[in-house]
Parts: structure tokens; sequence; C-alpha cells
């Protein structure tokens, strides 16, 4: 199941990363940029618009592609046609007991079936969670029977296209278990929702302080995707059509007033905690040190304040100064909670940095007070990081760390290659955005010392058959190196 969360995780970050022309889309729409205006903002609107109504059908290609081996073009067919599928059996079977139901308190209410589909998205909505189960289905799927040898006579539908056959006829039961007991699950979502709305500031803390602790294992993106997609509900009338949006995420870009309220406070984390946090670390670098850390510590600050990627920030300093880290996720948590609590309602399409904060800057409310709650925040990150390294003496930096080895792309993968045990201890090779992720045989034997020294900022190993090495924005492309040579 661990192994599962974490490549689902993964997963979600093949349609998460079509969210930031999304969001710069929807920004140019709003028709207050002087050359961008009139009909040319309503097209970006409109095409922003059409990413956010599709994203649950996203979700099931994203996810189906990025489980499959090889990242198959035909998973991600598949989780196209088992969307359609079990959308329309679930709507179908939901659409008819609605009737039912309604019938049943006036029967004198004569109403066609299809007024009652057209609005059945706002009364039953799945959000993403239909796409996300059809995608892990397809991939699934796919890595079982995209092999599969039929009898001659079939032949043509063996393999690969086999894949979509299959998956259709599994989506059909998918959707009739929705639409006979979805409204279950839904009453639980809602409690859930509920109750974390109710928390306030306590919810914004537990949610902020939770998305950090859970980054080392690679989970924060399982949190992310039920926040950011699915609590909370805005309903809005589109073209006619009443539509509902889930998520703090979703509803931000959808102009619900109240959401945001779950991204404003990375903001101050990202922008200002984690850069103030790298100051710390350099001031307490020893002399000799100062020059490569520094070097180091500018990048990879600069990356969190202009994008919100935090993760070669952050592995920096996980594995050798785990109190700090945990320090950042409370902070963090304090962070997100202080800015619900002064009303601040700020969204991104990507991350909370810097870009984000400017292009989404006009459907925000009270996103000025971002700059002095992060600078109050800078300040804290600072003084508390720095006297955490001083008490517990932690060397983020020393003679040997961080020391990447200068070689072409070739004998890099040999090199990956030999310090994950040699091909015969590797079974797969996958990656996401800062992580090279490894199946292997067994990854107990292996050296943390020998991916540091090609440049890794950490390395984790969750079981003995799984691997994490942290390389920054790198990991893709060093993950298609291994995959080449292999």
């Amino acid at each position: 199941m661990f192994n599962l969360l974490q490549r689902v995780g993964k997963a979600l970050m093949t349609p998460i990363a079509v969210l930031p022309i999304a969001a710069i889309l929807l920004r140019f729409g709003l028709g207050d940029i002087a050359f961008i205006s009139g009909d040319i903002a309503n097209i970006m609107k409109v095409a922003g618009d059409a990413i956010f109504t599709n994203l649950s059908m996203l979700f099931a290609i994203g996810i189906a592609y990025g489980l499959a081996k090889n990242n198959d073009g035909a998973a991600a067919l598949a989780g196209a046609v088992g969307f359609f599928i079990a959308k329309a059996v679930y709507l179908k079977i939901a659409t008819t007991s609605y009737i039912k139901a309604k019938l049943l308190i006036d029967p004198s209410i004569n109403i066609k079936l299809l007024e009652f589909h057209n609005n059945m998205e706002a009364d039953l909505s799945m959000g993403v969670f239909l796409g996300i189960i059809i995608g892990i289905l397809a991939g699934y799927l796919y890595n079982r029977f995209y092999n599969i040898k039929l009898p001659e006579f079939l032949g043509f539908f063996g393999g690969k296209r086999f894949v979509p056959i299959v998956t259709a006829l599994a989506s059909i039961l998918v959707g009739v278990i929705a639409g006979n007991y979805w409204h279950y699950a839904q009453s639980a979502i809602d409690a859930f929702s509920n109750s974390i709305i109710g928390l306030n500031e306590v919810g914004g803390f537990l949610y902020g302080t939770l998305n950090r602790l859970l980054i080392p294992l690679g989970l924060h993106h399982i949190l992310n995707s039920v926040f950011l997609f699915q609590v909370g509900e805005y309903h809005y009338i589109k073209d006619g059509v009443s539509v509902v949006a889930n998520g703090d995420l979703h509803r931000f870009f959808a102009g619900d007033p109240t959401a945001g309220v779950y991204m404003a406070g990375f903001y101050v984390t990202m922008m200002f905690g984690l850069p103030s946090l790298a100051l710390a670390i350099y001031a307490t670098t020893p002399k000799e040190q100062k020059k490569k850390a520094g070097a180091i510590l500018a990048g990879v600050a600069l990356t969190s304040f202009l994008t919100g990627i935090t993760e070669p920030l952050e592995f920096l300093f996980l594995f050798v100064a785990p109190l700090l880290f945990v320090a950042h996720a409370i902070l963090t948590g304090l962070a997100v909670a202080s800015a619900y609590l002064l009303d601040i309602h700020h969204g991104y399409g990507f991350s909370a940095g810097f870009i984000d904060y400017v292009i989404n800057y006009k459907l925000a409310k009270n996103p000025l007070l971002i700059l002095p709650l992060g600078l109050a925040f800078g300040f804290v990150y600072f003084v508390v990081s720095y006297y955490i390294i001083k008490i517990f003496k932690y060397q983020i930096f020393t003679p040997d760390s961080n020391d990447k080895e200068s070689c072409e792309v070739s004998n890099e993968a040999e090199a990956f290659i030999e310090a994950l045990g040699g091909r015969e201890n590797i079974i797969s090779t996958d990656a996401c955005i800062t992580r090279l992720r490894m199946q292997v045989k067994n990854s107990s034997s292996l050296d943390d010392k020998a991916f540091i020294k090609l440049g890794a900022k950490g390395v984790i190993k969750p079981n003995e058959t799984t691997i994490q090495v942290v390389l920054g924005t790198r990991a893709e492309g060093v993950a298609e190196s291994i995959k080449s040579m292999l």
C-alpha cells in the first residue's frame, strides 16, 4: 500500500503539471491587462476554464499514464475510455435514483431526464475521485495485460490494444458501484470537509504541518489532492448550467470568495521562510565552507522564492538536521493558520512562489498582507533555525558533502546504475519532479554516499525494495538516461 501511494503521488504530478498554464490563462482572461482584453481575454478565460472543467478526466489520463510501465500512451487512452464509461454509467444510475426519490415525494413532478442529467454533476459530483480511481485502474490493467497474447484469430486485439477493452469493461463495474454507493462515501467526505472547515485556523495548521512532514515519504501529494481538489464545494452557473467546484484550488479559480485559505500561507513559507532558513544555514556554516554553501544555498533559496519548489532546499538539511525540519513543518502550519486568521485568500496553479503570487494577485483577497506576514515569519524562521543549528551543533555542510561528479550524461547514467547495485538489482526506474524513484531487489546494501557524490540532496529507503534519490529538477532527465542505458 505504501508503494502504491508513493506511485499514485508521483503520477498525480502529471495532470497537476497542466494547472500552471490554466491559472495563467484564467488570469489573462480577467480582461484588465491593456493588450489582452475583449474577445482575446474571453478566449483566454474559456481556455483556462476548459482545463478546470475537465480536471477529473485529466486525472484519469495522467495517473494512468504515470503508473504505466514506460509511461505508454495506451494506458492514457485506456484512462480516457474508462473515465467516459464510468462517468456515463454513474450519472445514469445516480440520475435514475434521484428521479425515483423525487417522484416518491411528489408523484406529480414531470421533469425531463435530460434536465436532471445536466444538473447531476452539481448534486452528485465525485470531484477528482472518479478520475483518480479510473487512473489507478487503467494503470494497473495496463501493467497486467500490456503483453497479453490472445488466440490467433483475435491476435489483433492482443497486447496493448487489449488494455482499453478490459479497462472499458472494468469501468462499467466502477460506474455501477459508484452510482449505487458513492453517496455513502460522499457523506463521509462531506463530514471530513466540514470538520476541517469547522476547525478554521487549527485545520490550516494541521494541513500545513502535515504537508511538510509527509515530504520525506513523498506522500504530501496525496494530502494535497484532498485539500486542493476535494475539501469544500462551490456552486456556480456556467453556460446556463449549475456546476460545482471542489477543493481549495479549484474553487479559488472558479471565483469562490471563501477559497484560497489553505494555499495563502504557503506563500509565506516558500517566499520568505525557507530563504530565511537558508540564510541561517549560511550564517552558521564554517568559514572554509561558506563559498560552496553560499553558491548552493543561493540557488535553492531563489528556486523556492520564485517557483515554490522547495525540496532541493529541504533535503539539504532534512537528514543532517531533523529537528530543524520538524521546526520548519510547525512554522509552515503556523504560517497557514496565520494567513487564515488574517482572512488572506490567495491561490496558485503550481506552487506558492513569487511567479504565482504575481499572476494570481488580482484573484486574491488581501494579498498585500502576505508581504508583512512573510517578513515577520522570515525573521522567526531565521532566529529559530539559527539557534537550532547552534544548540544542536548541526553541520549542514561538511568538506565531503554535496560534491557532484563532473561527467557526461551516459557516464552519469552508468554511475547511477552502479550506485544502484548494477543492472541486475534494478527492477524499475521512475521519477517525479525532484526525485528518482527506483524499485530494486535490495536497497539496504546501497551506499548513500555514492548518490551524494552524484549530486543527490538526500536518499530515502522506505523499505528493502524501494529507494528515492532526491536530485532536484534533473531527476527526470537522469531517469530517462538510466532507462535508455538499461
